[in-house]
């Protein structure tokens, strides 16, 4: 019996803000990275190039997007992601991924998963998908993540303004997803459900962009990190949003306008 090739990634360690536990927030950790990929056939190649194989990048990357892409309450959800980035690889057949914490115990504490390309669904990593900022006049027929205006209500003194003013945008998800019978999605994994079912939904931002502040706490600048995590193949501002918008130079995704 040919056992398959493998390529793999070991020891890795990068420090990253990750836990379920109060002291464990805004502060960073170590943590260990080994993955172990399957391919899915031998490919000789006499003229050794690199475009024929499965690229060590691939696996490095994996890793950073998945980090970049949300703050983890448990190594679990990570490893799962990693294995996901991992698997939108059509060389790829199966990978082993551990993700082990350095800084919490006497030794490393982790998980290690195992997941088959065949039993995966890898289908969100190209799904097509519109983002909205502000309201539409119709709701779209297509996969489209709307995040709604900022409701017209001044900011209380003191406090964490950012959460607040997140938080004001979630009622203004709830709104406005009444107000045209959709649903509102609060997670990745919600709003990968809606795109892959060629739905639109109401994101309410809080959940997912609170340990970024990168993001912004604007529907615009919201919409354009949103947009960038989903891979996104528009964004569209309705009405006034966007307007005084500065756009980043490394921002590739066609931008337009909707009255």
């Amino acid at each position: 019996m040919e056992h398959p090739d493998r390529i793999h990634l070991k020891d890795l360690i990068i420090a990253a803000d990750i836990g379920a536990f109060q002291s464990e927030r805004g502060r960073t950790q170590r943590l260990r990275f080994n993955l172990d990929v399957e391919l899915r056939q031998t490919a000789p190649d006499p003229d050794d190039h690199v475009d024929h194989i499965l690229s060590y990048d691939v696996l490095t990357q994996a890793v950073e997007t998945a980090l970049a892409d949300r703050r983890y309450n448990l190594v679990e959800t990570l490893a799962e992601k990693i294995a996901a980035e991992v698997l939108a690889q059509p060389k790829a057949a199966r990978v082993t991924v551990t993700v082990e914490k350095l800084d919490r115990g006497p030794g490393a504490l982790g998980v290690t998963i195992t997941r088959d390309a065949s039993r995966l669904d890898v289908s969100r990593a190209t799904a097509p998908v519109r983002v909205i900022v502000g309201r539409p006049t119709a709701v779209p027929d297509e996969a489209t993540v709307i995040l709604p205006p900022a409701p017209a209500l001044p900011l209380p003194e003191g406090g964490d303004q950012r959460q607040i003013a997140l938080l004001e945008l979630d009622q203004a998800a709830w709104a406005l997803a009444g107000q045209l019978g959709l649903e509102t999605a609060q997670t990745r994994t919600e709003l990968e459900a809606a795109i892959r079912a060629g739905r639109a939904v109401i994101w309410a931002p809080t959940r997912l962009s609170s340990d970024a502040p990168e993001a912004g706490q604007q529907p615009a600048t919201l919409g354009l990190w949103i947009a960038r995590r989903l891979g996104a193949q528009r964004i569209d501002f309705a009405g006034s949003e966007g307007q005084a918008l500065s756009i980043p130079e490394n921002f590739d995704i066609p931008i337009g306008h909707i009255d």
